[in-house]
């Protein structure tokens, strides 16, 4: 259970704090919500039910930099396999986004940032939805790990390729 004042990770929403809990009554249903706001945006405000955990799964604690580091070491060695199938690659890609899972967003950010460069020396494009599914795998990365390693946004990006880019420079 979170509490007041955690700064939590909402799924692709990013960096949360969470500034309170409250009771809400909603169709005649009274229910415990967190209150996040994003730390980059103090205009916006999620209701997190605390009692769903389809949602409160999305929520989590912030990885300290050491884990951010191991994950990015790991990712370092992982082999890369580029999807050739659009509709096959689209369905992997949006679960890898709605799960927000690390390791698999660094994978996917390495191939397609290959693809790209592959594409780009064939004087061709990145399909729209590969640059989307791109842009949406960075943004959660670098929301978590602009925070916690305190860098911002073109850092963490030259950060994470400087350690796991060996792969997109071939």
């Amino acid at each position: 259970m979170f509490k007041t004042d955690d700064i939590v990770t909402y799924g692709i929403n990013g960096v949360c704090k969470i500034v309170g809990i409250e009771e809400k009554e909603l169709l005649g249903v009274k229910r415990d919500y967190y209150v996040l706001k994003p730390v980059t945006n103090d205009k916006s405000t999620y209701f997190v039910p605390v009692d769903n955990s389809n949602t409160t799964s999305k929520m989590r604690k912030l990885l300290t930099e050491d884990e951010i580091n191991n994950i990015l070491d790991c990712a370092d060695n992982e082999k890369l396999q580029w999807i050739s199938n659009e509709r096959e690659r689209k369905e992997c890609y949006k679960k890898i986004v709605g799960e927000a899972n690390h390791t698999e967003l660094i994978k996917m950010i390495k191939s397609i940032t290959c693809e790209k460069k592959r594409r780009e020396k064939q004087g061709k494009k990145l399909f729209a939805s590969d640059e989307k599914f791109l842009r949406d795998a960075e943004k959660i990365l670098c929301d978590e790990f602009e925070y916690v390693l305190n860098l911002s946004e073109k850092e963490v990006l030259a950060y994470i390729f400087k350690r796991v880019g060996k792969a997109t420079e071939e």
